[in-house]
């Protein structure tokens, strides 16, 4: 049982890798359709590369969105809507009517005129309200036919038949004119106009349901093809019909239900290609990216953001298709390329549209579009912390896919004014969100312990407390590392490395002498050293525990592993030789290269390596009183190749090619530093 657990712990890294693979790929299987699938790749516009195409079954031809549309609007306007008239509102104005009636009307004391004028406007207000009366601000803007329900039955008429209250002074006219109660009209005027109330409404809940219904009842399909029935013939170009027949087939294929032996097959044969496409991407790690693919929680991240930006498209086309085109894909790569580099970030990106292409429709035009962009992501501005160069990529990326987008479009339809500007726009939308990529940065960095240029760039500032500290406690070392800083970043620069990233480790490197900066001769202002009550292993002791104390210190103050790094490899396993020759005098038997050595790891990328080798020359040429440039030329070729001859930068990925550069580049920073002059023949 120990054995067992003791392989387990060796190989979790393996098992580790295979749990990720397995959990990615059957969140991403999930989200595959399982149904039928169409096996041909076509595009209006192109020759139909495959043999004569007969229909396999009968299927229905669907209308395109336009004549869809078309019908619903034609539906709308044909169907009429539903008022609901409410009787109570007649029997209380009616009621009102019998109360304020005598109120108007006090001079009346003959019974037979006093009835007769009352029975007169009873009878106007019954025909006011003999269907109902709408609102004074109602807009009828459907069919004039309409049905007014009342007590539940529906009664079909015409608009014009309602009363509208702003035409009640029209209307009294009307009905008054040769009547023998003229006399009364103001009064009548004045009492209807306090009396009359709307009692006529949209019923919203019938006219919605009618309206559901009418749009239901909208046939999807304009014809139908045969079993057997050709398609399409080999050789001949898709023209709108076929395209339109091949679409319909498309769908039909898709909602095919597969019976439980092919979805069964449909699902191993997605699980192979996901499987492949997982595996190609960790064999890329292994072989280019080794450091990011021993590291478990990198690799959790990227893949992450691929299963999560499959998951985003997958919701945007299950609630509409044409969303495709606003789905911000450009995101992974330029999160890859901000946490990582340019070429992983393609690599990423590639596998995910592949993947993706599976479940869009037109999916060569997808794949090309994508393709494209994602080349023209890696390739716009790098420093995404600087917000021009965040608009400037994306303004490139969202250009690329309109250029895309219309040469298909002119492919397809043999002409520019079809372009749909809704597709324009869901580009731009594209766009926009791609700006979002700067706070998804920042969550990252919370939630998978990365570090962006953003946050390399507020290390940077030397204002900085941990950075202040080390100024205020040891200014020797603090002016020491900006010199280093510089000489670091110049070097990256030239050699195409990540500067800032150079220049922070740079600024941070030595961090550790804050404990006790007295012993470092930098700092040392008295003309006795410390050093000279110490033996020599005590001496070498507290110059390599400023390596560990650095780190404590880094970690303690939450610094980037990234730049802690740097604390970690800038001496690599080298010895402090001073102090062991001095031992090996005094005691040459007890004497072991290994007590004087710092405790590594040696540099395991380019960064690393060039900040050691300008930390080394830094340091030494502070001993030399008035170099000339051979002097400087000569001192700086002994200290790298010591440092080669180590070994100390064969885990880097840094070429001999490189560092024959960076020599160059020191010689020239020193040059300037004690400004020296080439001395010409006179």
């Amino acid at each position: 049982m120990k054995s067992f657990w003791n392989y387990i712990v060796a190989q979790q890294k393996i098992i580790y890798k295979s749990v990720l693979i397995l959990v990615s790929s059957l969140i991403i299987l999930n989200l595959f359709p399982i149904g039928g699938q169409f096996k041909y790749e076509f595009q209006k516009g192109r020759a139909w590369q495959y043999p004569s195409y007969y229909a396999p079954f009968d299927f229905s031809i669907l209308k395109s969105e336009a004549e869809v549309k078309v019908d619903q609007e034609a539906a709308l306007n044909t169907l009429k809507p539903y008022l609901r008239s409410d009787l109570k509102i007649k029997e209380e104005v009616l009621s009102r009517y019998q109360d304020d009636f005598t109120r108007f009307f006090p001079i009346l004391e003959n019974p037979m005129v006093f009835d007769s004028v009352y029975q007169f406007g009873e009878k106007i207000l019954n025909k006011i309200y003999e269907y109902g009366v709408l609102p004074p601000n109602y807009k009828h803007q459907a069919n004039e036919e309409i049905l007014l329900i009342q007590e539940n039955i529906e009664y079909p008429l015409s608009i014009e038949q309602l009363f509208k209250s702003d035409i009640l002074f029209e209307r009294l006219t009307q009905w008054f004119e040769g009547s023998n109660y003229e006399d009364y009209f103001d009064v009548f005027n004045d009492l209807f106009f306090e009396l009359i109330t709307p009692n006529v409404s949209l019923d919203t809940v019938f006219y919605q349901d009618a309206v559901n219904e009418a749009l239901q009842n909208i046939s999807l399909s304009r014809g139908v093809v045969s079993s057997g029935e050709l398609i399409i013939a080999e050789g001949e170009v898709v023209d709108e019909s076929h395209f339109e027949a091949l679409t319909s087939l498309r769908r039909e294929f898709s909602m095919l239900e597969s019976d439980d032996v092919s979805s069964v097959w449909i699902l191993i044969g997605y699980s192979i290609l996901i499987f492949l496409t997982f595996s190609l991407l960790l064999l890329f790690l292994h072989k280019y990216r080794l450091a990011i693919y021993e590291n478990n929680r990198k690799l959790t991240f990227i893949f992450f953001n691929i299963v999560f930006v499959i998951l985003v498209t997958t919701i945007l086309m299950g609630y509409n298709t044409v969303l495709i085109f606003a789905a911000p894909l450009c995101i992974l790569p330029l999160i890859i390329k901000t946490f990582f580099d340019a070429r992983l970030g393609l690599f990423a990106h590639l596998l995910t549209i592949l993947l993706i292409g599976f479940i869009v429709p037109n999916s060569f035009e997808f794949v090309f579009l994508q393709i494209v962009a994602g080349i023209v992501t890696i390739q716009s501005i790098d420093q995404l912390y600087r917000r021009a160069n965040l608009f400037i990529s994306v303004g490139q990326i969202v250009l690329v896919y309109l250029i895309a987008y219309i040469a298909f479009t002119i492919i397809q339809e043999g002409t520019f004014l079809k372009i749909d500007l809704l597709t324009i726009g869901l580009f731009i939308l594209n766009g926009l969100l791609m700006l979002f990529v700067q706070p998804l940065i920042y969550i990252y960095e919370k939630l998978f312990g990365l570090i962006s240029d953003v946050s390399l760039l507020e290390l940077s500032d030397t204002n900085s407390k941990l950075l202040k500290e080390l100024s205020d406690q040891a200014p020797g070392t603090f002016h020491h590392s900006l010199q280093v800083a510089n000489l670091a970043e110049a070097a990256a620069n030239e050699i195409g490395a990540n500067t800032l990233l150079v220049r922070v480790g740079a600024l941070y490197h030595d961090i550790g002498k804050l404990k006790q900066p007295k012993y470092f001769s930098e700092n040392q202002i008295a003309s006795e050293s410390p050093h000279s009550a110490l033996t020599p292993k005590q001496s070498a002791q507290i110059i390599i525990n400023h390596v560990l104390d650095g780190i404590a210190i880094a970690r303690k103050n939450k610094l980037p592993d990234r730049v802690i790094d740097f604390i970690r490899t800038h001496h690599g396993d080298s010895s402090v030789y001073y102090f062991y020759k001095k031992q090996l005098e005094l005691d040459p038997d007890n004497t072991h290269i290994e007590d004087f050595q710092y405790p590594g790891p040696r540099p395991f990328s380019k960064e690393n390596a060039i900040l050691m080798m300008a930390d080394a020359v830094e340091a030494a040429s502070k001993s030399l009183k008035s170099p000339d440039i051979e002097q400087l030329k000569h001192f700086i070729e002994k200290i790298v190749t010591s440092k080669m001859n180590a070994l100390q930068f064969n885990n880097s990925n840094i070429t001999l090619s490189e560092i024959e550069t960076v020599k160059k580049v020191l010689l020239r920073k020193l040059i300037n530093v004690y400004q020296l002059r080439i001395e010409y023949p006179e």
